[in-house]
Order: structure tokens, then sequence, then C-alpha cells
């Protein structure tokens, strides 16, 4: 098993075990995919990658980080998304796509509009979570959800799901990670509920899980599920590598392939000791112990580097973000400083050598 390897996950079998990490792109009007898109994720296909997952994509629109995200919350969104998606395929590519709601860090400026609160004058809106915390100083407190709020924040995943496979997507993520509504309930540091979407990690978890299993019933039993984490939170009392092994294993008993170990993003205040592969830990523990294979992400960027991963065991599948933006070819490149015969497209073998 090496990083040129292919990985199948249920019907589905990638080409290699390298994916493009889902990446923000801030560049929608009302949710929905442009030209930008195309090229952006078309160009990874190109490049050589196995999976491409599209950005994290609000199933509400208050669940949106900022205005210009990518949406999935009406069924108008779904043909600029299958344009991409159907490239994507035709490259050799399996095409995936993330699921995501904001929470409480929902309604802020794009990063390089600063990323701050948008108030609601200014096109912003008001926030939810599952405690009335706010994200940050100067930030609004969200309001905490109620069983109505709940019950649409699940349906809402569900029915984002259809949408995706409507447009032609093979592989979906769901993303729990980050400090987004859905690790925000399954954080103590963020969810202080005292009813049954709180308290011990069963019930903190109860939300994830009742979005997994909305989510698996209406993707075909065919497709692949991942769910994205935070495996740590980094901060004293919050999540920690044994927490993630176990809702790993929750995870898994519901029908999830994939298990994407990040970390962080809960709370402002964690010391997140970064430097390269500092998140693979996490994929090599829950890949071992949680029985459900596992997804490393977070500073890797050289071919070898990649590669060990996936022959020492220590994940399935590498998910690279930054380094990909740098370079869009960086699995043709890693093919030749491997050793193995890339997947080169026809247009462009002129320049293989």
């Amino acid at each position: 098993m090496h990083l040129f390897s292919p990985l199948t996950l249920r019907d589905v079998t990638l080409r290699n075990r390298i994916a493009v990490s889902p990446m923000c792109q801030y560049s929608c009007t009302d949710g929905f995919a442009t030209d930008w898109h195309l090229v952006h994720l078309g160009a990874r296909a190109v490049g050589g990658a196995g999976l491409v997952l599209a950005e994290a994509t609000a199933v509400l629109p208050e669940g949106r980080i900022s205005p210009h995200d990518l949406g999935l919350w009406r069924d108008e969104h779904v043909e600029p998304l299958a344009r991409v998606a159907r490239f994507v395929r035709a490259q050799g590519a399996a095409p995936g796509l993330q699921l995501a709601h904001a929470g409480r860090k929902a309604s802020a400026a794009r990063p390089w509009d600063g990323g701050r609160p948008v108030a609601p004058a200014d096109g912003g809106w008001p926030v939810v979570g599952p405690s009335a915390l706010a994200w940050d100083e100067g930030w609004p407190a969200p309001a905490a959800l109620d069983e109505p709020g709940i019950a649409r924040v699940i349906e809402a995943f569900a029915r984002a799901a259809e949408r995706a496979l409507a447009a032609g997507f093979e592989v979906l993520e769901v993303h729990a990670a980050h400090g987004y509504l859905l690790h925000a309930f399954l954080s103590p540091l963020t969810n202080h509920r005292d009813d049954r979407w709180g308290g011990d990690l069963a019930g903190r978890a109860r939300l994830l899980e009742a979005v997994v299993d909305a989510v698996r019933a209406r993707w075909p039993a065919r497709l692949p599920l991942l769910v994205r984490i935070s495996a740590s939170d980094w901060a004293p009392g919050g999540l920690d590598g044994d927490a993630a092994v176990e809702v790993a294993r929750r995870l898994a008993a519901r029908g999830v392939d994939l298990v994407d170990c990040s970390s962080g993003g809960a709370v402002p205040t964690a010391r997140i000791p970064v430097a390269p592969g500092f998140q693979v830990p996490f994929a090599a523990r829950v890949r071992a112990e949680a029985g459900v294979a596992s997804g490393a992400v977070g500073l890797i960027t050289e071919p070898g580097q990649a590669d060990a991963i996936v022959r020492e065991g220590q994940a399935d599948l590498v998910l690279l973000a930054r380094e990909l933006l740098r370079d869009p070819h960086w699995p043709l490149r890693a093919a030749r400083e491997l050793g193995h015969e890339g997947p080169w497209p026809a247009q462009y073998l002129r320049a293989r050598g």
C-alpha cells in the first residue's frame, strides 16, 4: 500500500490516495457555484488528485461562514455544481462535496475582507449554536437552538445530501470540525446544555449522529460517506484523542466509511502545536483503534512525507490543502518523484518527459 495505490470505499474506487481538502473560496453570490469553482476544482482533477472535495457547502443560508459561501439549500443550486462534478469525473477523479453549517462562526466577512462579524444591517444574519456563547470578544452571542431548530438542521443536511446526489457527486463529507455547528455541539467547551443534546459525550454527539443517520438514509448505500472531525480542541477541558476515537467508533457504527482527522477551531484560545504532519497521529489512532478508515490532513507538503503516511498505515487517505493551492499538479509531480506512473491527461502528455 502506497500513495498511488487505489482506495476503494463502497462502490467508489479512487485512483490514488491524494484528496483535495475542502477549501472555502468565498466566491459565490446567494450560494451559487461559479466559473471559479469549475476552474479551481477542475484544475486539481486535471492535476491528478484521486478525490476532489468541494468546499464547505452550507445546508441553510444562515449556515454560511460568509455571505459568499457555496450553498445547497435550494434546488436551483444543483445545476451549477453538476457542471463541476461532471468535469471532475471526466478527468478520472471522484467528485466529492462537504456539507456544513457554520453555527456561531457564521455571518463573517471573507478573510481578505477582515474576517470580522457582518452585522445584519450590512447583509449578515443572527447566528445559532448549542449554547449562547459567543465565538470571541466582539462576536455576537448565538441563539441556543431549540428542538424545532435542531430538527430543521438535521433535515437540511439530509435534503442537501439529496441535492448533492442529483448534482452527480460520488463522495459526501459531513463537516463536524473547526468550531462549526456540529463540532460546537460535540465539544464540552462550547456545549453547556443540560438536555439530551448536551452533557456527556453521548449527549453531545447526538446531533452529529442524527445528522449522519439522516444523511446516510438519503445517500445511496453504494456511495461513501466521510466525516471531518476536530480530533483535539487543543485547550484544557476540550476534546482530545480519546474522545476522537470514541466519536469515530460511533460514526463507523452508523455507516461512515472514513473519518477525516483535523483539529482545533472550537475556541480562539487554543494553543495548537503547528508543525509538518502535526495531525497525523490522530488519524493513526482513529485507524488503529476505531475500526474505520482515516484521513490525514495538515501541513502535508512533500511527496515522501505523504507516501510514508500511507505506507506506514497511519492513514488511508492524505488530504492536501494549501500545497494544492500552490501547485495544482502536485500529484503528477509526486508520482514522478516516487517512481509511479502519474495520471497525466492526454492533453498534457507532451510535458510528461
